[in-house]
């Protein structure tokens, strides 16, 4: 096992960690809870586009979402093998982890009430997957996870680009854009929340300091906001974020955090919050997390009750 400060200094001067025998138990312990929240990510992100599947107005919007999520548990796949590889119990986390146990974004524990939505879900959520993924696959010391990643980037990127032709093409039609809006006026901020609390409130990062990823959370924020915001203005669509010139960073025109009314899927912009009550609110889940995750685990669990069955 690697000294800490020895190995922090290796992997900042380029050092790829190939496997365990490279690491110390802090590096292993980091690296898994990353694992872990990818994973959860990925997979979790399917019931949601599930919920409106069915709503896809052509066989080829069809076609695209399911090859989407396909690509999506394809890509969970990745972080729970190399999780299995690195010693965990895979199959105990996919299928006895209690529902709020799972490390998912809270934006994942909602149903969809429109195929409008599938298209901002992918423009919105799966762009902050892609400035996530994209700067690990870029930094990350993780030899395996890195090589991985090449794949994952551009399958990020293919359902970014169908959730902005999705929007380009619903913004022509008035009663379809006032849809996007209101999509976009309740994910937009969920999508400033994937990427975590502000940093001076982080006193340390051992993703930073070991090189799992390369930016801060507030800088892959503002890297979100550089395409997010851009977009949305081009086809007409309002944020709650500018580009101002002064700074030369992106400002969030309403209080961030702020509070959330779940059960109308609504910003109260005017009731400033607390990071503190956010991570909360994240731990405390949305209202289709158990039904979700119980759909993940539905099938392994009926397997297990017919093996039981024929003892």
């Amino acid at each position: 096992m690697e000294n800490a400060a020895l190995l922090k200094e290796k992997v900042q001067e380029g050092f790829m960690v190939e496997g365990m025998e490279d690491m110390n138990e802090e590096y292993l312990k980091a690296l898994k809870q990353t694992l872990t929240i990818v994973g959860d990510t990925e997979l979790l992100s399917v019931p949601p586009l599930l919920t409106v599947y069915d709503q896809a107005p052509t066989l080829n919007n069809k076609i695209t979402a399911l090859a989407i999520m396909q690509d999506e548990i394809g890509h969970a796949h990745i972080a729970y093998r190399l999780l299995k590889d690195l010693g965990e119990d895979t199959e105990e986390l996919l299928y006895n982890r209690e529902p709020n146990r799972w490390k998912n974004p809270y934006a994942f524990d909602f149903e969809l009430s429109n195929w409008i939505e599938l298209g901002v879900f992918n423009a919105l959520f799966d762009r902050a997957g892609y400035t996530l993924l994209g700067d690990a696959g870029e930094h990350t010391s993780y030899g395996p996870w890195r090589r991985a990643l090449v794949k994952v980037d551009k399958e990020e990127l293919f359902h970014l680009r169908n959730g902005e032709i999705i929007m380009k093409s619903a913004v022509k039609d008035p009663e379809l854009k006032k849809k996007v809006q209101e999509a976009v006026d309740w994910m937009f901020i969920m999508g400033l929340e994937f990427f975590g609390v502000a940093d001076n409130l982080k006193s340390r990062s051992q993703q930073i300091e070991y090189k799992l990823k390369g930016r801060t959370n507030d800088e892959l924020r503002q890297k979100w906001l550089s395409t997010a915001v851009p977009f949305c203005e081009s086809i007409g669509i309002k944020v709650p974020a500018h580009y101002d010139e002064a700074t030369e960073k992106f400002v969030i025109d309403v209080p961030f955090p702020c509070k959330f009314d779940a059960e109308n899927k609504k910003w109260l912009t005017d009731q400033p919050d607390t990071w503190e009550n956010v991570i909360k609110r994240f731990k405390s889940r949305g209202p289709q997390n158990q039904q979700f995750v119980e759909r993940i685990q539905q099938g392994a669990k009926e397997l297990e009750k017919l093996r039981n069955e024929a003892v």
